[in-house]
C-alpha cells in the first residue's frame, strides 16, 4: 500500500515511520524539517524501543502523487490548505484519514474531496516532537477510527489491519462523533487549561483578563491534577463536555472523567500539543478544540459555563500571542 503523510510533526512522523517499518511504501510530504529527514530518516524515541525510518521525503504532493491511503496530521490551523496540499495524492479509489484534533476536520475534507474518501481517527498517545526528525514516544499509542457519516466498512477494517500490523492499537468506532467527543473530554481541559492556566485561577473561572494580566507558565498535566482546585476545574470541564455530547444524543457515559483523570495521573508531567504550540508562539486549535464544542453545546441547548469562560481566555491568550522571535 501507498501511503501518503501530510503534517510530518509528532504525530504524522510516529505513525508513519511505524507504518513504514513494518514494509508499508511510506511518503512524508514535508517542509522545514525536509533535510533532516532526507538525510537522516526519522527517529523515534520510545519505550517500546528506539529505531530509525527512512520514508520517501518529498518537498511538494506532486512529486508524490496518488496514494493508496493519506493520512493527514496537520495542525488544524493549516485546513485552509488542503485543497493544495491533498489534491495530487488523491485519486477514486483513495482512502484519507485526518489524525487531526477536534471537530469540523471531516466536514471539511469532505466538502474537497467527497465524504465518501474521508475517515476519522483519534489518536491517544503521548508524543513529543524534539527537533526536526526526531520523535519522543512517552506512553500509549492506540488509534480510534472510524467512517466519517457513515458505518464502518470493509475499507474501515483494512486500514485497522494495516495499523495493527505495524503495532499500532486500533480500534473501529461505530459511531465516529462520540468517539470525537469522548477524546475532547480529554483535549478541552487538559490543553486549554494548560495554556489558560497562565494567566492564573482567577482569570480563568471569571473568563476575566486584560492586557496587563501577568502570565506565568504552561501548566503539565501533573500540575493540574496536583492542586484541588485546579483538579475540580478539569473534572468540571469534562463533566460540561460529557452533558454536551449527551445533548447531542451521543450516549456518553459520566464515568469516562475519572477514567481519563486516573489514566492521566499515570502519564506524569506530560506537556500537551497546545502548551508547546503557545510556548513556541504558534496559533492556537481554537475553532476545533474549543469554539465548535461551545458551539455545538449552546446549539444543542446545553449549558457549559466553563467551557465559555476558557473560550473568552484562550480567545485573548491567541490575540495577545507574539513571534517565536520576539519571546
Amino acid at each position: 500500500m501507498k501511503i501518503g503523510v501530510v503534517g510530518c510533526g509528532a504525530v504524522g512522523s510516529y505513525y508513519g515511520a511505524r507504518l513504514g517499518r513494518a514494509g508499508a511504501e511510506v511518503h512524508f510530504l514535508l517542509r522545514s524539517d525536509y533535510v533532516a529527514v532526507r538525510e537522516r530518516g526519522v527517529r523515534i524515541e520510545s519505550p517500546e524501543g528506539d529505531f530509525t525510518f527512512h520514508p520517501h521525503a518529498a518537498r511538494t504532493p506532486q512529486e508524490i502523487g496518488v496514494c493508496d491511503l493519506v493520512i493527514v496530521a496537520l495542525k488544524t490551523t493549516a485546513n485552509g490548505e488542503f485543497r493544495s496540499l491533498l489534491t495530487p495524492l488523491i485519486g477514486p479509489e483513495t482512502a484519507v484519514l485526518t489524525l487531526q484534533n477536534g471537530l469540523g476536520n471531516e466536514e471539511a475534507l469532505a466538502a474537497l474531496f467527497g465524504a465518501e474518501k474521508i475517515l476519522g481517527g483519534l489518536c491517544f498517545v503521548c508524543l513529543n516532537r524534539l527537533e526536526p526528525g526526531v520523535v519522543r514516544h512517552l506512553a500509549h499509542g492506540t488509534i480510534v477510527m472510524g467512517e466519517f457519516g457513515r458505518a464502518p466498512s470493509a475499507r474501515t477494517q483494512t486500514v485497522a489491519a494495516l495499523l495493527r500490523h505495524a503495532g499500532i492499537p486500533c480500534r473501529v468506532a461505530g459511531n465516529l462523533a462520540a468517539a470525537h467527543w469522548e477524546k475532547l473530554v480529554w483535549n478541552i481541559p487538559f490543553n486549554g487549561l494548560g495554556v489558560a492556566g497562565t494567566v492564573g485561577y482567577a482569570a480563568v473561572t471569571t473568563g476575566v483578563m486584560d492586557e496587563q494580566t501577568p502570565r506565568g507558565p504552561c501548566l503539565k498535566t501533573d500540575a493540574l491534577l496536583a492542586e484541588p482546585r485546579w483538579e475540580a476545574e478539569v473534572r468540571g470541564l469534562m463533566l460540561e463536555v460529557i452533558a454536551a455530547a449527551n445533548g447531542l444524543g451521543l450516549g456518553l457515559a459520566e464515568a469516562i472523567a475519572d477514567t481519563q483523570i486516573e489514566r492521566t495521573r499515570e502519564m506524569g508531567p506530560y506537556q500537551a500539543s497546545t502548551l508547546l504550540d503557545f510556548e513556541r508562539g504558534l496559533p492556537l486549535e481554537l475553532e476545533p478544540l474549543f469554539l465548535e464544542p461551545w458551539r455545538q453545546a449552546r446549539a444543542a441547548g446545553v449549558s457549559t459555563p466553563r467551557l465559555a469562560k476558557l473560550c473568552q481566555v484562550l480567545a485573548r491568550l491567541d490575540s495577545r500571542r507574539l513571534p517565536t522571535e520576539a519571546r
